[in-house]
């Protein structure tokens, strides 16, 4: 009996370009920065290594790529609150209090944000992005938090201040096994919130 040959597929390079970012984030999460390798993200993704070096310029570009994608879907999840609410306070707090819920607080994603900060001191394109991701997002913050402050109140401190407490309570609820939930999370929040616009 003669066997049947596997039929050859091929693949578009988009298509196959995002299987690798894909694989990267994967590694990424399971790995840590240090684990990863061409190697590694390429047995994940199921191709050759020497198909990375066609696609990206290395593996840095790679990764540089992994992180934009993974602060894009952070930013969309975050719109995608947003676009619930109906006046400016609803709007900031959904903002706000949707990193406490998936697809934003998850173990695999604070693994892999975890794995790229790792890596904003020694590679300068990460550095670069991170800076980008994170003026990106307190501006819109910024712009969702000045209709909702009272004359006079430092909308960039208090932009920053806002980031440090989301921050740490995403952080923790990320974890696992945090002391809180998160509709606390929300509260505590919304509590910082009613004070500040006094």
């Amino acid at each position: 009996m003669i066997a049947k040959q596997q039929a050859w597929r091929r693949f578009d390079p988009e298509d196959r370009r995002e299987a690798m970012v894909e694989a990267c984030i994967r590694t990424l999460a399971r790995l840590g920065a240090h684990g990863v390798s061409v190697r590694t993200i390429c047995a994940e993704a199921g191709v050759s290594p020497g198909l990375l070096r066609y696609y990206f310029d290395g593996i840095d570009a790679l990764i540089a790529e992994a992180y934009r994608l993974t602060g894009e879907r952070v930013a969309n999840a975050l719109e995608a609150a947003v676009a619930g609410a109906d006046d400016p306070q609803s709007r900031l707090v959904a903002y706000l209090t949707a990193s406490f819920a998936p697809p934003v607080a998850d173990p695999d994603v604070l693994a892999t944000w975890l794995a790229f900060w790792g890596l904003i001191r020694t590679d300068p394109a990460i550095s670069e992005l991170h800076t980008k991701l994170y003026a990106d997002y307190r501006q819109r913050l910024e712009a969702l938090l000045a209709p909702c402050l009272p004359e006079g109140r430092d909308l960039r401190m208090t932009g920053i201040g806002l980031t440090a407490l989301v921050d740490g309570l995403w952080l923790e609820l990320s974890l696992g096994d945090a002391v809180f939930s998160p509709d606390e999370a929300c509260t505590i929040v919304q509590s910082w919130l009613a004070l500040i616009s006094k």
